[in-house]
């Protein structure tokens, strides 16, 4: 088991910045940049909604056009730079020409990330500020890295792993922002992983692949997917260690995911105006997507999660959203059970309250002291077969529906 910390102290072949440019008010950290001091294996996953954003399409023809090796990632706030037509797209073009002038590089060697209001064009005046003042101020302050990259989220979130195998150290390091718009495929946020590992572009995508898979893909706060969903992990390979064996791949693999599943969770912990961390944990189901798809339909039901946030053990609205998942589902041979908490001890699943198709003897105050909490676990065993999947979402609050109300005021 990998410890993962939320802090960053460094990783090596990397330097990182999070400055004011202006594009918040308040002079609020709104702009990053994250700088590699040698060409980087790289690997990418982005929204899969048809509306991409800009940024997004550029991202991937520059990874295309590079071959999996990139220097840099510029990303800033206040506007999405998404559905803003050719002129956006010049812009995001524009930002990467100003990133690689300042540091030697060619276009194609940097990234970018948009964060913000759709139908936005970038503030370029203050970006062409911007850029500069960030590589002047390159450091290991990944803090302010990480809060320059921040819009509705009410705290930084970033994470580091250290791994030790034969051959030496390296770390694993990530920064994530996100709070709303979050849906699986892929959850609406930004995040980039970096890691002093040497590994090839290919290599690095299908560690990528794995991890967003069971950890970004796995959480939800409101069901929408945004336009510019995207991350990225870069590998420098500045410590000397080459993943090689089949053990070094897996020692990554698993070290990466346990990183990407906490930046993934803190998401959820930081949903907008979210009050209750809540974890789907769907057993017994034909297989692993149809458990999947009942986890995210119970995940993304309004009922389901305003009744967490009334903190009524209303389990009816947990099994219709089941059964209305599109896949098969048998109340009959279901059983729920709910748990305070974020993780059982002993397969003790807690309280009892359906199964046979009808709701337990159970005491209505137990399942009220459980709903009561902050964190709650939910187990849904199907009784098909032996497919599960685990989602972590929250409470929908009408806080929720202040911060949404009025976004662009």
């Amino acid at each position: 088991m990998h410890e993962v910390n939320s802090t960053i102290q460094s990783v090596q072949g990397f330097r990182v910045a999070g400055i004011a440019a202006g594009l918040k008010k308040e002079n609020k950290l709104d702009f990053a940049l994250i700088l590699a001091d040698r060409p980087c294996s790289a690997a990418a996953v982005f929204t899969t909604n048809q509306v991409k954003a800009a940024p997004v399409l550029l991202s991937q023809q520059h990874l295309q056009a590079n071959g999996g090796h990139v220097r840099a990632v510029a990303i800033n706030t206040a506007s999405a730079n998404a559905a803003t037509g050719v002129a956006g797209l010049a812009n995001a073009q524009t930002v990467s020409r100003w990133v690689a002038e300042q540091a030697g590089l060619q276009p194609e060697q940097v990234l970018v990330m948009s964060t913000g209001v759709i139908g936005t064009q970038l503030p370029m005046p203050k970006l062409e500020a911007g850029v500069p003042l960030a590589y002047q101020s390159l450091g290991q302050n990944w803090e302010n890295t990480a809060r320059a990259i921040m819009t509705t989220d009410t705290r930084p979130k970033m994470a580091s792993v250290k791994v030790l195998t034969f051959a030496g150290e390296y770390t694993i390091a990530g920064i994530a922002k996100g709070a709303g718009m979050i849906a699986p495929n892929m959850a609406t946020m930004l995040s980039v992983i970096v890691t002093d590992a040497k590994m090839s572009p290919s290599q690095a995508q299908v560690m990528l692949n794995g991890a967003a898979k069971v950890s970004y893909n796995r959480i939800v706060v409101d069901g929408d997917t945004s336009t510019n969903d995207a991350v990225f992990l870069l590998a420098s390979g500045a410590s000397g260690v080459t993943l090689e064996t089949p053990t070094d791949m897996l020692q990554f693999q698993q070290a990466l995911t346990a990183l990407c599943t906490k930046l993934a969770q803190d998401i959820v912990r930081d949903g907008e105006g979210a009050t209750k961390f809540i974890t789907l944990d769907i057993q017994g189901a034909a297989d692993d997507e149809v458990a999947h798809k009942i986890a995210n339909t119970i995940a993304t039901s309004p009922l389901v999660k305003t009744a967490f946030f009334g903190g009524d053990a209303n389990w009816g609205r947990i099994v219709a959203a089941a059964g209305r998942a599109g896949v098969p589902f048998n109340p009959d041979q279901t059983r729920l059970w709910l748990s305070p908490g974020e993780e059982l001890f002993e397969d003790d699943k807690g309280l009892l309250i359906f199964e046979n198709g009808m709701p337990t003897p159970y005491k209505e105050s137990d399942a009220a002291d459980i709903m009561s909490e902050t964190s709650i676990y939910v187990t849904l065993d199907c009784g098909l077969g032996s497919g599960k999947a685990m989602v972590w979402t929250c409470d929908l609050s009408n806080q929720y529906v202040a911060i949404n109300g009025d976004y662009r005021s």
